[in-house]
């Protein structure tokens, strides 16, 4: 046993673990050096919506799925989520997790609803309009 940089005792050749903070995995390791999601650069926004596509295949026949992959199909499995939520529950960047849905969607495995940009939602005037003649009703 020898310390850490904290004083911290740790066996020697764990240089991947910290007592404290576990196990240490830069986030360029998961993303294998990338920064941007698949070849077509897509971006996702924190409120687009993740969801598991139905007739993706198993993992069985894909090898280059990661860990980080599969945890974040099997969030999905459970229901649709954001993409700040499956950074949170995943407890990874988001950045990383940008990275791993644009392989995610590439391979087919997931499908992403982008939000609708504000300038395509209707009027609020318009809104109050109706509720004002279904009120009359």
């Amino acid at each position: 046993m020898t310390e850490d940089l904290t004083g911290a005792p740790h066996e020697q050749g764990s240089q991947w673990y910290d007592g404290e903070a576990g196990p240490l995995v830069r986030p360029y390791a998961m993303t294998g050096g990338r920064t941007t999601p698949g070849p077509t650069g897509v971006r996702f926004d924190l409120i687009a919506l993740v969801t598991l596509d139905p007739g993706a295949p198993g993992f069985d026949d894909d090898t280059a799925l990661g860990p980080e992959h599969r945890v974040l199909v099997d969030l999905c499995r459970a229901e649709t989520q954001s993409v700040a939520e499956l950074a949170a529950d995943a407890d990874l960047p988001v950045g990383v997790i940008r990275v791993l849905l644009g392989d995610l969607l590439e391979l087919g495995r997931v499908t992403v609803s982008r939000p609708v940009p504000p300038a395509h939602l209707p009027d609020e005037r318009i809104l109050r309009e109706v509720i004002e003649g279904l009120r009359a009703l």
